[in-house]
């Protein structure tokens, strides 16, 4: 028989991680390249272990990260850099002042939920321990579990009260919503680890952990119920959180974009004017007058059956490669161009994302058999043949798949510095190009393409008089049916997916924006025969995703790069709000 020895529980009792040390930068005499990769290695591994944004030791943790790297990149001689490097040097140092500028707003927007979750550092503090490895009292932690419980029937019958006293608004009790539910998720890791390796935890913790884990849900709930005006059963309405006009000209600073968020809109209303205006023109050629509308809803009716539209994304695929090959618009890679791949949206993506959506593969968007009839023709609409003429190179080549495969290559250690503004800029850029240089074949096309060129200026709109509160999000659907000629759904889905997804507050204003970048250093240097259309776009793309006032840099050396750089680029010129 073999006998078996067990390590003395006293010794495994005392065992505790050290304390974390100080971060230092490690010496920078590699260049720039390397320095950035070697940042964001760092960070990645401090974010994956300080997982817990709301945490006081994460935020401690990362916030002396931040600054040691801001200090270390101080301390260089950025005089002696070469061009290329001064401009990694300032996206480096742009990124962590926007990092910093984050843990901020995290730390911000967590006390204004404190009254609505008192227990949360509980909770944090019970998951931190469990990263470090801290020595654990089972009956220590069924106590605390038990004693948030208590606390949340406090609260429970608060909330269900009116919350009398002390009400926050519905877009705090919003978000205070989906942190319970992330603490939710968090705590059931934390039972996971230890249920069952420690049969002493099983015992004490079990039945707590599932209580609070219900009082947490009906709590949540309430909140809903009670201080958002949104019943839990409500797929429809849409929410939102928007962040106010401040934090809109902090993030268009880190985007070096030098407007206001007023110009940006008075922007899009000219933008938009010249769309109706080109709109009038193709609904005159088609028979509807000025009526564009019209003409529209004839574009609409010109969908694929069922079981088409995959083999419609195919020619227009083939189409556009072309087309861009033939007028020696930008270098199509021959792997690039054979290797790209198509999947099909399921329903319920559709609601957040109803057309094509798309990068190593396009995602075709189309209804589906269990759809209900009214929705199946608003899918069909939205995604017809001249709406989807628009769609398909934008998000493969010369669009997100050229970009994708491009950016695996070239500069690859500029990807933490990746901005919508030249991902969506440059594929609507191309739109932009394709369409002055003949590409829409017939009326329709044109109607097509310039219905997609309107929706881009409507986000601009839509999204920032949303988060400088002046739209609701319901104004915010009923514009883009009103104005643009969406299909309802189609609509209340490109809302959704602004407002209720991952998507920063500039993220739908950055297509039509970073287009008139591009389009404004197009006209510079290739108009101007200083580059031809190839090199450009070329260029562009061998340079990574980075704002486009650095891409303008990097391609016109007459820009002055200083350590204190800050954008002042008016591409559209001056703008009165």
């Amino acid at each position: 028989m073999t006998s078996v020895t067990f390590a003395p529980l006293l010794l495994l009792a005392q065992s505790v991680r050290p304390p974390a040390a100080p971060y230092t930068v490690p010496a920078l005499d590699q260049g720039m390249p390397a320095a950035i990769e070697l940042y964001q290695a760092d960070r990645g591994i401090l974010t994956r272990f300080h997982d817990s944004p709301l945490s006081p030791i994460s935020d401690a943790r990362m916030r002396q990260f931040y600054q040691a790297w801001s200090g270390a990149l101080d301390r260089l001689d950025f005089e002696r850099l070469d061009r290329e490097s001064r401009i990694d040097w300032l996206l480096l140092k742009n990124r962590i002042g926007y990092e910093l500028h984050q843990l901020d707003e995290t730390k911000t927007r967590f006390g204004e939920m404190s009254a609505l979750l008192p227990f949360a550092p509980t909770l944090l503090d019970l998951k931190e321990r469990r990263q470090r490895q801290d020595p654990l009292d089972s009956q220590a932690a069924a106590a605390q579990l038990a004693q948030t419980g208590k606390q949340l029937e406090e609260l429970l019958h608060w909330v269900n009260g009116g919350a009398k006293g002390n009400t926050p608004p519905p877009t705090v009790a919003r978000r205070a919503i989906q942190t319970i539910g992330d603490l939710r998720s968090m705590m059931k890791e934390w039972f996971g680890f230890y249920s069952d390796y420690d049969p002493l935890f099983t015992w004490w913790v079990t039945e707590p952990h599932k209580k609070l884990d219900q009082d947490l849900d009906k709590y949540a709930a309430a909140i809903r119920d009670k201080l958002t005006g949104v019943k839990r059963d409500d797929r429809d309405t849409i929410l939102g959180d928007p962040i106010g006009r401040e934090a809109l000209l902090k993030e268009l600073r880190f985007e070096m974009i030098p407007y206001s968020p007023e110009q940006l809109v008075a922007i899009a209303n000219e933008e938009f004017a010249w769309c109706a205006a080109e709109m009038r023109k193709a609904s005159r050629e088609l028979g509807f007058g000025d009526d564009w509308k019209r003409a529209l809803e004839h574009v609409k009716t010109l969908y694929v059956p069922p079981g088409k539209q995959t083999s419609l994304t195919l020619e227009l695929a083939n189409e556009a490669i072309a087309f861009v090959e033939k007028h020696q618009l930008v270098t199509v890679p021959a792997l690039a161009r054979d290797t790209w791949r198509m999947t099909m949206m399921s329903p319920e993506r559709q609601r957040i994302a109803p057309f094509f959506l798309g990068g190593e593969s396009v995602i075709v968007s189309y209804p589906t058999s269990d759809m209900p009839h009214e929705t199946k023709m608003m899918a069909m609409r939205g995604n017809n043949i001249h709406f989807s003429r628009a769609v398909v190179h934008h998000e493969l080549i010369p669009g997100h798949n050229l970009q994708a495969f491009m950016t695996a290559r070239y500069r690859a250690y500029r990807r933490p510095f990746r901005t919508p503004f030249w991902i969506e800029g440059w594929a609507l850029h191309f739109e932009f190009l394709l369409y002055d240089l003949g590409f829409p074949k017939t009326a329709e096309d044109r109607v097509g393409m310039l219905f997609w060129r309107m929706h881009r200026c409507a986000r601009i709109i839509f999204s920032l008089n949303f988060h400088l509160g002046k739209m609701t999000a319901q104004e915010c659907v009923d514009f883009l049916v009103d104005k643009v000629g969406h299909e309802r759904d189609n609509a209340s889905g490109e809302v959704r997916r602004s407002f209720e997804s991952a998507y920063g507050p500039l993220y739908q204003a950055a297509y039509m924006l970073g287009a008139l970048q591009i389009k404004a250093l197009h006209e510079d240097l290739v108009k101007s025969g200083k580059m031809s259309s190839r090199e450009f776009h070329d260029a562009i793309l061998r340079g990574n995703s980075i704002p486009i006032e650095m891409v303008r840099a990097s391609l016109k050396p007459d820009v002055p790069l200083t350590h204190d750089f800050e954008a002042r680029w008016l591409f559209r010129g001056e703008i009165r709000p």
